[in-house]
């Protein structure tokens, strides 16, 4: 007698994407939701719909750990222009002032560019995600509202200038890597103010999110053909591996079975840094923990119990 077919295993980890530009972040992540059959998917940073590259999507139980990439830096390239301003910071807005920017040289640029590294404070575009006063800022500028909008401080890691082309209207490639919740246009933007032309963005493709490349991405119009096949769970992530750039512990199979009750178990000395990988012999993520000095001793207490299910497919 033939033994009934056995089901899929629960699909769970991360998903690395190449959004095109054109379609939202909500966009792909329902793409890869009919691809995968799979309700339970979220992403870990919006791309704007004119923005490509890098979408990471968490998948299954592994989106209880969107909130462990968003320290991670986030690698650009783009490219800007000078001499222009828009609604939007971006050339899909309108255009609201323009000056003749050919008296801008490459070396100008470049020196201003590099008083954009380090901590910075920037103002979120009122065509953007933030909430301001209970309701997100394109909800209030597509009802024609300009709002007062706290400044917020980001990191830029590196702002580099990769080309320059002059002319009425210089254009300019880049390459940025930065915090989270940093708004690229807007850097372009306040170049352009700092520069006293005015700036706007042209084009922006996200590269790398740590080390999870556009490279090793699936491209967002593959999913449903790659679907058909095991291929598309084959690029799927453990947790584990995605989240490579936590430290780890290596668990004996007695401390899982109390990391899975959620008791703390004893740490290295000195403690690993926050959040720490807790991983069975296999290497499969049992927990995300944090380190906990208790007398003259460090524990791990669990924050998030996975279990051993660490599988991709």
């Amino acid at each position: 007698m033939t033994a009934p077919p056995q089901p899929d295993p629960p699909t769970t980890g991360v998903l690395v994407v190449d959004k095109p530009a054109g379609v939202t972040s909500h966009d792909v992540v329902a793409m890869a939701r009919r691809a995968l059959r799979l309700r339970r998917i979220g992403h870990t940073g919006t791309l704007d719909p004119m923005a490509t590259g890098v979408l990471v999507l968490c998948l299954g139980t592994a989106t209880r750990l969107v909130d462990y990439f968003h320290d991670l830096p986030k690698t650009y390239v783009g490219e800007g222009v000078l001499g222009v301003v828009t609604t939007t910071q971006d050339l899909t807005g309108h255009v609201v002032a323009e000056t003749d920017a050919s008296g801008i040289t490459e070396a100008q640029l470049r020196a201003a560019m590099a008083r954009f590294q380090g901590e910075i404070e920037q103002v979120p575009p009122m065509v953007s995600a933030v909430k301001v006063g209970g309701r997100r800022l394109y909800e209030r500028a597509r009802a024609g509202e300009e709002v007062a909008r706290p400044a917020r401080r980001v990191l830029i890691h590196s702002f580099t200038l990769d080309r320059f082309v002059p002319g009425r209207h210089p254009q300019f490639e880049f390459t940025v890597v930065c915090s989270s919740g940093t708004y690229v246009r807007t850097l372009v933007h306040d170049l352009g103010q700092a520069l006293g032309c005015g700036a706007a963005l042209a084009r922006l493709r996200r590269t790398a999110i740590g080390s999870l490349r556009v490279e090793e991405a699936v491209p967002a119009g593959d999913l449903e053909r790659l679907a058909a096949t095991s291929e598309l769970r084959a690029r799927i992530l453990a947790p584990a591996a995605a989240l490579a750039h936590l430290p780890a512990v290596t668990l004996s199979p007695e401390a899982v079975r109390s990391v899975v009750h959620g008791q703390p178990v004893p740490a290295p000395a000195p403690g690993p840094g926050a959040p720490v990988r807790l991983l069975d012999g296999e290497g499969n993520l049992v927990a995300i923990a944090e380190p906990l000095r208790q007398a003259n001793r460090w524990l791990l207490v669990p924050k998030k119990v996975f279990g051993v299910v660490d599988a991709a497919n």
